[in-house]
């Protein structure tokens, strides 16, 4: 079968990469054996390659910004654009599904009540039913989540799939191939306990308690299934 690319948009926090980078912590989530994916560090500068030969392609989570409009996002950007428009399967996490959003039209910004951080609660709004990714996922599920950004628009012709209490759009679907997150399908509770920990200057400063966020982290099954399906969709494999 055809190798999934993965693009790698971004570092775990310093403390955590002893864990490996997120090529390696979403091809786990995903149940991809180190020979079905190849990575490129579009961060780094590595060229984004054809697009031919590839099942799909998921876009991984980073510490950027897609406001900040660096070179290699817009190009990054630009490259997803004409890949869903092509029918090539696509799954943004965090950044990716930000970036994924930008690319297809959609507006992306800060935002309004600040960060969302922490083992939340993901709403699944009803056309999630019929969706081939989310269709089977339990309509409440529990994710990692952490981001200062957000979709504020999703883009013309999106369906949203999924929401929590502080993120109106934590999915969207677009056309028959394309899928965003907000969540961190490839976290496990070990990394989030991490990024807290990593985090906690910020948050204590903002007016939160990272005790008590990392008390609150629990296991997401769930969630990385969600990404498990997106692979087995994607190769015609019978769902799990």
């Amino acid at each position: 079968m055809p190798p999934f690319l993965i693009l790698e948009t971004g570092q775990p926090v310093a403390s955590m990469r002893r864990h490996g980078g997120f090529p390696h912590w979403i091809r786990v989530a995903a149940g991809l054996a180190e020979s079905d994916a190849i990575a490129v560090d579009v961060q780094a500068g590595q060229p984004l390659p054809a697009r031919e030969g590839f099942a799909g392609v998921i876009v991984s989570g980073s510490g950027a910004m897609v406001t900040d409009r660096a070179d290699w996002s817009e190009a990054s950007a630009d490259w997803l654009r004409d890949a869903a428009h092509a029918g090539l399967p696509v799954f943004g996490i965090c950044y990716g599904h930000q970036l994924l959003a930008h690319a297809l039209g959609g507006e992306v910004g800060d935002h309004p009540g600040g960060r969302e951080m922490g083992t939340v609660d993901i709403q699944l709004l009803p056309p999630a039913q019929d969706d081939p990714v989310f269709g089977p996922i339990p309509e409440s599920f529990a994710a990692q989540v952490t981001h200062l950004q957000t979709v504020l628009a999703p883009p013309e012709g999106a369906t949203v799939l999924a929401r929590s209490d502080h993120d109106p759009c934590h999915a969207f679907r677009w056309g028959e191939a394309a899928w965003g997150v907000q969540f961190h399908p490839e976290f496990s509770a070990t990394h989030m306990r991490g990024y807290v920990q990593a985090r906690r200057v910020a948050l204590q400063r903002e007016g939160l308690c990272p005790k008590t966020i990392t008390g609150d982290v629990r296991a997401a099954p769930e969630a990385r299934r969600v990404l498990k399906r997106f692979v087995h969709h994607v190769r015609g494999l019978p769902p799990r």
